[in-house]
């Protein structure tokens, strides 16, 4: 038979043993790992223009279309884009410029139609 502190002995020795070895590495993701909380969404807005200057947006999210050819002011568009990135903003503020002047050159061929169709009609009532 094994006295007292033979026996603390030799489990003292077995537990120093087993501190010795290294802990084997677990299979798998680590519990509480960032990977398996994060998700991502996947949306894409899609914003078309036109050269007269109407805008509309489209938002799909994977294969499903949430919302399709909502009309959007020139405006919006213009401000959603500077708040996005400079980058985006640049070309789409000069294609709102372009269709603005095409817009006013309209006004201004309609203006002068306009005068000459007044004067035709006062010529007619004298």
């Amino acid at each position: 038979m094994t006295s007292p502190e033979e026996t603390t002995t030799a489990t003292t020795a077995i537990a120093d043993d087993a501190a010795a070895e290294p802990a084997k590495p677990r299979r798998g993701r680590p519990k509480g790992s960032a990977a398996r909380t994060t998700r991502t969404i996947e949306l894409t807005l899609t914003v078309t223009g036109t050269a007269d200057g109407d805008w509309q947006a489209e938002l799909k999210q994977g294969n499903t279309w949430l919302s399709r050819g909502l009309p959007v002011s020139a405006t919006a568009v213009s401000k959603a884009a500077q708040e996005l990135h400079a980058e985006l903003a640049a070309p789409i503020d000069a294609v709102i410029d372009a269709a603005r002047e095409q817009r006013a050159a309209r006004v201004a061929a309609l203006e002068a139609e306009l005068e000459q169709a007044r004067k035709a009609l006062a010529e007619l009532e004298e």
